[in-house]
This record gives C-alpha cells, structure tokens and sequence, in this order.
C-alpha cells in the first residue's frame, strides 16, 4: 500500500465500510447506512473516496443509476508500517488506520465471545496466546511469514473449491494473527 491509499483508506467511516463489503459482500450506500447507522449521503462520499483510491468498484449491471451496487476490490494489499513512520504527511493516518485495524479486531473477537456458538464450533476456535518465547527480530520475521503461509494454503485450497465453502457446515472465518516484541522489564 502506498501512502495515498493508506491517505484514502484511513477514516473510520472508510474502514468500517471497506470491512463490510470485504465480509458480506457488495451493497448500496443506502443498505450500507442502515447498517452503520449513517446517512447515505455520507456514506456515498465515502464509497466514491474508496473507489477513487481502487479499494472498492461499482457492481455494474446490478441495480439502478441512482442505486448503486458496491463491492471490495479482491486485491492483496500489504502495509509495510516502515513506509511511513518518518513520513510527516502520512503519520497521522497511519495512526488512525493501525488505532481502527486493532479496534475492529478486538470487536470481532468480542463478538465472536458473545455469540452463542455449538460445540463444534465453539471448540474449533481458538484464543491462543503464548508469552514465553525468546526470539531475534529474524527468527519473528520468519515466524509470521510460516504463519502467513499457512493461512494462503488454506484459502487456495478454498478457492479450488477443496474445502467446499457452499457446504451447509462452512462458515466465513477471520483469523487474526498478532506477534510482537515486548521490552523486559528493565528495558522500560
């Protein structure tokens, strides 16, 4: 992601909408708005300032001039956050998109908490955290990156139909991965 599409994307409002269409699937401004709880005038300005920067395009041939159908535009974008820490003009909205990335993450994950799940499903999941590892910076990158290759196995074999998503019993899964140093205490 370059720094104007991080610009682009780095609104609440934008992410929120740029979620949604990426998880349910396309929709109008005005469907979009009754579920934000936001008037589609906004919303719509929203959907053209996320079009304009290639994150969303119209679903042409579906509904009507003045109700416009939207979708995500299925691309893998990756942010390199040292893109952009010393750059002044994209600081902020860094900010604001790593504060709304981390936001949405802990709303799904409470969500997913407060939902009355069966056991098979409840029990498929998982909150795992493990704290005792001791890594180099190398050994993290090279952690994350078999983890990621994990997870793009996974969604190949869906794409090929291997994993049958039309199946009664597949669900929409969101796996979220979160690795970090932290500073030891005398390091504080």
């Amino acid at each position: 992601m370059d720094a104007r599409s991080l610009r682009g994307l780095a609104h609440p409002l934008r992410m929120r909408i740029l979620d949604l269409l990426t998880l349910d699937g396309p929709d109008t401004a005005t469907g979009l708005g009754r579920r934000l709880g936001e008037n589609t005038g906004t919303v719509s300005w929203h959907l053209r300032h996320l079009a304009d920067h290639g994150f969303i395009e119209e679903e042409t041939g579906r509904g009507t001039r003045r109700e416009r159908w939207w979708r995500a535009v299925r691309v893998s974008r990756r942010l390199d956050t040292n893109d952009f820490r010393d750059d002044p003009d994209s600081r902020g909205a860094l900010s604001v998109y790593l504060h709304e990335t981390v936001h949405r993450d802990f709303e799904q994950v409470t969500g997913y908490l407060a939902e009355d799940w069966g056991p098979e499903w409840r029990d498929a999941g998982t909150l795992s955290r493990w704290a005792d590892l001791r890594l180099t910076s190398e050994q993290l990158a090279s952690l994350n990156a078999e983890l990621e290759a994990v997870v793009l196995r996974h969604r190949e074999v869906a794409a090929r139909g291997g994993a049958a998503p039309e199946a009664e019993e597949a669900r929409p899964v969101i796996v979220q991965l979160q690795s970090f140093p932290r500073k030891e205490r005398d390091e504080r």
